[in-house]
């Protein structure tokens, strides 16, 4: 928040000796301070003024570059609490207004607040900002609980700002082509998740893998992407059935980090191993699951931040009346990727590959802005991503409860203590 206000409003006056008696001056009130201009005004290019609240990882390597390089945005501002963060952005050449509170920000200065801080801090900040009456996108997960996914709700109405969010998973051009090809699959019945990391626990010893403040492991990191992934194959029904189980065997021995996450650019933690196995985190490196809809379409899902595989692999099959399709690639920015995106189509015995438009990765981000400027301006997105919130953080909270053994610590279930 900013300082009061200090100087002459307070100060005494000084009495002038004279013999004729002087009348008593009344104290003026303190006058509110003039409005600060937080950020430039509105490029005339008609770009949306775009505030990053969060500088680590995300927010410095994912959003950052990519809005100051997309013509329909303009950065008008940067926030994080830590100055050593703030300071990076402003050697990184970043022309915009470095503030350490998201508090600072105004609606009349900035069109949209890109939300990238941790986990725990995304309905606090999100709400904050929505009641305030400016425009946010989330990253996932949005929220950690149902209640927050109210709460999210209320500061949306409060504020009538419009709470965007959603995976960039859904624009990549590999899985637009599967949504495409899905249509030949007939009704479908059954689909098949999986997101399998070779070495790719984040920050391990830092809040990634801190219930408290991360909210779950890769259940919530890569699970509400695979979910979010297959909304548009199943629909938007709740899931009438949750089953799964969790484990957190990297996750305890302190092997399996995802060193690449810092190599080459900016990251919680920066410069420092994250295979330290002096560290240790309480979630799951591992989820397995089985959902069912109201309309009885199943969905099995792994999330898995490590494993004993070699590379990095992303699956996707959905499986119909009139024929199976299946995607495999690599989503995310791992190195340790598959060579390109494969897409099949297999009917009575008989599969083709299906050619997929190659692109570089993290294009699907790009893609995501895009679009967002057109959401902005859309009336009718207002509670649409809350709605899609309460659907992936309910399947991922009876998740979580089905994993957690009897008698269990509330986040027992979370660290593989099964």
């Amino acid at each position: 928040m900013s300082a009061p206000l200090t100087g002459a409003l307070g100060a005494q006056l000084v009495p002038v000796q004279s013999r004729v008696t002087q009348p008593q001056l009344q104290p003026q009130p303190p006058q509110p301070p003039r409005p600060v201009r937080l950020a430039p005004p509105r490029p005339a290019t008609g770009a949306v003024r775009v505030a990053v609240v969060g500088l680590g990882w995300a927010g410095r390597s994912i959003w950052l570059p990519r809005l100051r390089d997309h013509p329909r945005f303009a950065v008008a501002a940067a926030v994080d609490l830590d100055a050593d963060a703030r300071a990076a952005v402003a050697a990184d050449g970043v022309d915009a207004l470095l503030l350490a509170s998201p508090d600072l920000l105004s609606p009349d200065e900035i069109d949209l607040a890109v939300v990238a801080v941790p986990n725990h801090l995304h309905s606090v900040v999100g709400g904050r900002l929505l009641a305030a009456g400016l425009p946010v996108f989330l990253e996932k997960p949005v929220c950690l609980s149902g209640a927050q996914a109210e709460e999210l709700a209320r500061a949306e109405r409060a504020g009538g700002a419009v709470l965007l969010a959603g995976s960039a998973a859904r624009c990549r051009a590999d899985v637009r082509a599967l949504y495409t090809l899905a249509r030949a699959c007939g009704t479908i019945r059954h689909v098949d998740l999986a997101w399998v990391r070779a070495r790719g626990v984040p920050d391990a010893g830092g809040w990634f893998t801190d219930t408290t403040r991360a909210g779950g492991g890769a259940l919530l990191d890569l699970g509400w992407h695979l979910l979010d992934t297959v909304a548009p194959l199943v629909g938007t029904a709740d899931f009438t059935q949750v089953v799964g189980t969790v484990s957190a065997d990297f996750v305890r021995s302190g092997a399996g980090g995802a060193t690449w996450r810092h190599a080459g650019g900016p990251g919680p933690g920066s410069g420092r191993r994250e295979t330290d196995r002096g560290r240790r985190g309480d979630v799951e490196d591992t989820a397995r699951g089985f959902l069912v809809t109201e309309r009885g379409v199943s969905v099995s899902l792994r999330a898995s931040w490590a494993s004993h595989e070699a590379l990095d692999s992303t699956v996707i099959r959905v499986e119909g009346s009139a024929g199976t399709a299946t995607l495999t690639c690599t989503f995310g920015f791992s190195p340790n990727r598959c060579d390109g995106s494969v897409l099949t189509y297999t009917r009575d015995g008989d599969t083709v590959r299906v050619p997929v438009p190659s692109e570089p990765v993290g294009a699907e981000y790009r893609r995501q802005l895009d679009e967002l400027p057109d959401l902005l301006a859309d009336p009718g997105a207002r509670g649409r991503a809350v709605a899609e919130a309460r659907r992936a953080v309910d399947a991922v909270e009876r998740f979580y409860r089905s994993a957690r053994p009897p008698g269990a610590a509330a986040g027992d279930h979370r660290s593989g203590r099964i």
